[in-house]
């Protein structure tokens, strides 16, 4: 929600919260009629304030029709906080990082020389994929192929599953891990 959307929502119901409150006394009877009959006359009434008036009119109708004509959320692509706002005929879909996390996860753990692996994604402002990963791998991994494999089947499982494009993905080693050796009894 921008900035002016917000100070839209916040003096809408600021008035309205006030108008609700002073029906509510005027209603109850600890609020005489007559006195809110005469502060409206008062404001009305002065030059300067009939000049304040009309400003502050315009504005909030101005500030109104804005809030509610003009939608700010009428892009096609969100600002890339929660993920990417997919749409088509049938509707909406928003792909979460969480999402293209866990799949990226996914393709890595099938790799039997990768371990502990760690994922990041990040979403430019023209809602490019990056992908970060960091992860350890085996001492008889050959790790360039290895890297190679695993960025072209994270580009292929996404662009299969989600239909997105993934601009990048930056592969990691943090360490050489010792296989763990299978101890039988």
């Amino acid at each position: 929600m921008k900035i002016l959307d917000k100070i839209g929502l916040v003096l809408f119901s600021t008035i309205i919260l006030w108008l609700s409150v002073v029906a509510l006394l005027s209603i109850a009877g600890w609020l005489d009629l007559n006195l809110i009959i005469e502060s409206v006359k008062l404001i009305l009434t002065g030059e300067i304030a009939q000049k304040i008036t009309v400003g502050v009119s315009i504005l909030l109708i101005l500030l109104a029709v804005k809030c509610i004509f003009l939608n700010s959320d009428t892009k096609s692509t969100s600002n890339g906080k929660d993920g990417i706002l997919l749409e088509n005929e049938n509707g909406k879909l928003l792909v979460s990082k969480d999402t293209i996390e866990s799949l990226t996860n996914s393709v890595v753990k099938n790799y039997e020389t990768a371990q502990n692996v760690m994922t990041k994604v990040d979403l430019d402002a023209e809602n490019n994929v990056n992908i970060y990963i960091t992860l350890f791998v085996y001492p008889d991994a050959i790790i360039k192929d290895l890297t190679v494999s695993i960025q072209k089947n994270i580009k292929d499982t996404i662009k299969k599953s989600l239909d997105l494009d993934v601009k990048n993905v930056n592969v990691r080693i943090r360490n050489i891990t010792p296989k763990k050796e299978n101890k039988e009894n």
